[in-house]
């Protein structure tokens, strides 16, 4: 499997406090035109589910084709004009042994698997590993990053140009070099670390959401009063895009998902945008910027930056 590398807007080294979106790679992470398939995938249980998926169908194709065969013979050789006087026979042992060992193997063959990757998908997140707290809104998603300092960013999904106006005060999508496509693309992403088990813990303000991201095999609903959670592993940088997949009011086809998965260095300075960012749970992004501040200012592009924010921090730099 051949992998595209995706673009940074911003292709030099981040100093620390500074961020600017990744952009997608066309056809990475997102429906591509006449595809009846699944999405290419980019974590470890979507690798193992298309596995899964893929066998299943030629299993399927075989039964369907031995059935399609089995009943044009018996249409061809025991209809009553090629055979006027039909058996009598009742039984037949060996036959009757092979149809029914043979779908019992069939099944505990598919069986097995797929037990197996609904363990995989559900098992535990590491102790150490990363929260992030997902909430599900009508009609747009919060992320909350309790391990960095607790800080929350919204998420809109960018409205479209010449069209009516989905989110006021937000922008059009083809506006920045970053922006994905239409009806995707959102004004704040959801920024993950790529390459390690990261713990989302998914919930809904209002009514059921759900939280889907098909190149990433992940899907948990969101429920007002309950906490779900499950484990997120992105293997490649890159922005994958999804959508909320329970309907969930007028708007729902507007609640669209933007994972964008990040180096460690990259998503600590993402971090270190927000008031009160913390690497780790151990470094403040005050102190992060006044050490930096000496070397390289403090760069905020990010939409969900908080401008005022940000202006004390540079003033207590100075």
């Amino acid at each position: 499997m051949t992998f595209s590398t995706p673009a940074f807007a911003q292709d030099a080294a981040p100093a620390a406090g500074s961020y600017t979106p990744m952009k997608p790679t066309p056809g990475i992470g997102m429906p591509v035109d006449g595809g009846i398939g699944l999405q290419q995938q980019f974590s470890p249980t979507g690798e193992y589910g298309a596995w899964i998926h893929h066998g299943l169908l030629w299993i399927i194709g075989a039964i369907s084709l031995l059935v399609l065969v089995l009943l044009v013979i018996i249409a061809v050789r025991f209809n009553r004009r090629s055979n006027p006087v039909a058996s009598k026979t009742s039984h037949n042992t060996v036959l009757e042994v092979v149809w029914t060992i043979l779908p019992v193997l069939i099944l505990i063959g598919i069986a097995v698997p797929s037990i197996d990757l609904i363990a995989k998908q559900y098992k535990p997140a590491p102790e150490n590993a990363l929260t992030v707290k997902i909430t599900g809104n009508q009609w747009f998603w919060t992320y909350g990053y309790p391990d960095n300092g607790d800080f929350e960013v919204i998420s809109n999904m960018l409205n479209l140009p010449g069209q009516p106006t989905i989110n006021n005060g937000v922008r059009e999508v083809g506006s920045k070099p970053w922006d994905g496509p239409s009806h995707l693309e959102v004004d704040n992403r959801m920024v993950v670390p790529v390459g390690e088990p990261i713990r989302l813990q998914i919930t809904a303000a209002d009514v059921i959401h759900s939280f889907a991201v098909p190149s990433l095999w992940f899907k948990l609903d969101a429920v007002p009063g309950r906490i779900n959670e499950k484990v997120l592993f992105v293997e490649k940088p890159g922005v994958y895009y999804g959508q909320c997949s329970e309907l969930c009011g007028a708007k729902h086809g507007y609640m669209p998902i933007a994972v964008e998965a990040l180096p460690r260095d990259k998503y600590n300075a993402w971090v270190l945008t927000h008031a009160g960012g913390l690497i780790d749970g151990k470094k403040p992004a005050v102190a992060a910027a006044s050490g930096a501040a000496d070397a390289v200012p403090a760069i905020v592009t990010s939409e969900a930056a908080p401008t005022a924010s940000a202006a004390e921090a540079t003033a207590e730099a100075e």
